[in-house]
Formats: C-alpha cells, sequence, structure tokens
C-alpha cells in the first residue's frame, strides 16, 4: 500500500466533503469510512447500503464521528413521504435527499416528518435537500432547473443536490440553500455513469456547500491516499 501524505485538513473543508459509502455490507463500509475519517466528514448512505444493512448503519456511522447524508431520494405520495421522513428524523442523520419532482406538497410534507421525527427524540431535524437533476442526465431543461430549485426553496428546504455544472444557476436562483454535488471525479478520472461532473477543485471553485465522492474514493486500492488527493486538489485552489 502507497505511503499516505498526512495533511491537516481544516475542519472547515473535512465537513463539506461527502464519502459515498455505495457498497452492500456494513463491514466493508466502515472499513472504507475509518480509512477516510482523516478527510472527511460527511457520510453518504444511498439506497443499497441501506436496504442492505438498514439504519443500523446510521447509527454505526454516528458513533464513528460523522454527519450522515442520508441519500434516499424520497419520491411519492405525500402522506408516505410525510411518515417515512418523521422515521428518518429520529434517526439523527444531518441531510434528507428528496426529488423536487414530487412537487410542492411532497416536499413540504418531507419537511415537516423529519423535524416531527427529530423533535421526538430530541435531536436536531435534517437539513432536508431536494433533489434536482441527476447527474447522469446530459440534457437539462434550464426551466425545469430553476423551477426545481426554487419549489425547493419555497418548500422550506435547506438544500439542494444539483451537479457542478447546474451551481452558477443555484448560486443566482437561490442563494441561500445549501448547495450538496455529487459527480465528483479527480483530475483524468474516468467519468463512469455519471454525465455531468467535475473535479474537487472545480466543484468547490463554483460554489459547492458539500460535494460527494464515490468510485474514486471507495473503490480505490488506496482510499486514505485517494481521499488526501481529493483534499490536496480542493486545498490547491484556495
Amino acid at each position: 500500500m502507497s505511503e499516505t501524505p498526512t495533511t491537516d485538513v481544516p475542519d472547515e473543508v473535512r465537513q463539506r466533503l461527502a464519502v459515498a459509502l455505495d457498497v452492500d455490507d456494513l463491514v466493508a463500509a466502515l472499513r472504507i469510512a475509518r480509512q477516510v475519517r482523516p478527510w472527511f466528514g460527511v457520510a453518504k448512505v444511498g439506497l443499497e447500503l441501506y436496504f442492505a444493512e438498514g439504519p443500523g448503519t446510521v447509527e454505526a456511522l454516528l458513533d464513528l464521528g460523522f454527519d450522515v447524508l442520508l441519500d434516499l431520494k424520497l419520491h411519492d405520495i405525500p402522506n408516505t413521504v410525510l411518515r417515512a421522513s418523521r422515521v428518518v428524523g429520529a434517526l439523527g442523520v444531518q441531510y434528507l435527499t428528496v426529488h423536487t419532482a414530487g412537487g410542492m406538497a411532497m416536499l413540504q410534507a418531507a419537511v415537516e416528518g423529519a423535524t416531527a421525527g427529530a423533535d421526538a427524540v430530541d435531536v436536531s431535524p435534517p437539513k432536508v435537500l431536494g433533489v434536482t437533476v441527476l447527474t447522469s442526465e446530459r440534457d437539462v431543461v434550464p426551466d425545469v432547473l430553476r423551477d426545481r430549485m426554487t419549489l425547493a426553496e419555497r418548500a422550506g428546504c435547506a438544500g439542494i443536490v444539483c451537479a457542478s455544472p447546474d451551481l452558477g444557476v443555484a448560486g443566482e436562483v437561490v442563494p441561500d440553500l445549501l448547495k450538496v454535488t455529487p459527480g465528483i471525479r479527480p483530475p483524468g478520472a474516468p467519468p463512469g455513469d455519471q454525465a455531468r461532473i467535475a473535479t474537487p477543485g472545480e466543484a468547490f471553485a463554483a460554489g459547492a456547500s458539500v460535494i460527494v465522492v464515490g468510485r474514486p474514493v471507495s473503490q480505490a486500492d488506496d482510499p486514505a491516499a485517494a481521499a488526501s488527493a481529493i483534499v490536496d486538489d480542493i486545498l490547491g485552489g484556495v
């Protein structure tokens, strides 16, 4: 295994870096999480890991000191989303994703449910993030993008999820919302199934509040070294 640089990462940078633990095994997920903990302050739990291991995944990552982004992309009738987000709110996660395509009533239900669930167990409510247009989609209709961003703000969401090329629009339309940006690839890395990508430094410079990095770290031969390189790319542009 290659020697890993010891980088003194500012906390304000660590808390803006999310590692996507897109695996189907909790032991593997925690192994990756421990390796990258010095560089990443947020752990993203997506559908694969959550369906495989359940809510216990969240508790295990919180115990390691991570903030947790629960990326379930809820999209259903408002009552179902209300009840599901109430359960999530009680888990203690810091972020929860929902699809803005679900409409105003559904987004408001997500915010309401997440807050109610958190209040019931006396924890901070999750920041609900409205997913705008997936990074795998090549063609983005500008009016749709703007409408979805505006919808998230009007519904009371704390932030949005958008690709790096959309951050300029987000800065104009919803300047006060958090911008969480997936589709991050180190310089020269293959895009995989992501159509709209950016390097870590590019996303930070474009205005991302939090960037989400998955396969370039989780599937690396040395996740710690890959995580360190991500931070180097960011700090090099600061």
